[in-house]
């Protein structure tokens, strides 16, 4: 019995913690209430943000889709259709035209005409054929 005394006042304070939550949320809630024009101007900046976000977007997908994504022939390829390729200098189109053939597009990395790091730009858009 000793221990049932004991835990009743526990119990009837316990109601105490969520009127205090719900006091604490409903003061932050109103305790700044802003200015319709400072609402306007946020939303307008959030608008402008949103519009100028989607219109990069859309160019580059517009500009990922207009581009030609054809491989190159490395053994065929001219000196400048080479320089199209993403980070190719000149002395490594060079290199690979003085090169040629090649049997397949990983010898450019394999008998070091371009390095690795140049090769992993442009692996997806070369291949060797006769």
């Amino acid at each position: 019995m000793h221990q049932n005394d004991m835990s009743l006042p526990q119990l009837r304070n316990i109601w105490i913690i969520p009127v205090a939550l719900l006091l604490t949320n409903i003061t932050a809630c109103n305790g700044k209430s802003d200015n319709p024009d400072e609402i306007r101007r946020r939303t307008a900046e959030a608008t402008e943000t949103i519009r100028r976000d989607t219109k990069a977007v859309a160019e580059g997908v517009k500009e990922g889709m207009g581009r030609d994504n054809k491989a190159i022939n490395i053994n065929k390829a001219s000196r400048d259709e080479l320089l199209s390729l993403p980070g190719l200098t000149e002395h490594e189109a060079d290199r690979i035209i003085a090169e040629r053939p090649f049997d397949n597009a990983d010898d450019l990395v394999r008998r070091k005409v371009i390095p690795d790091s140049e090769y992993d730009k442009i692996r997806d858009r070369v291949v060797a054929g006769r």
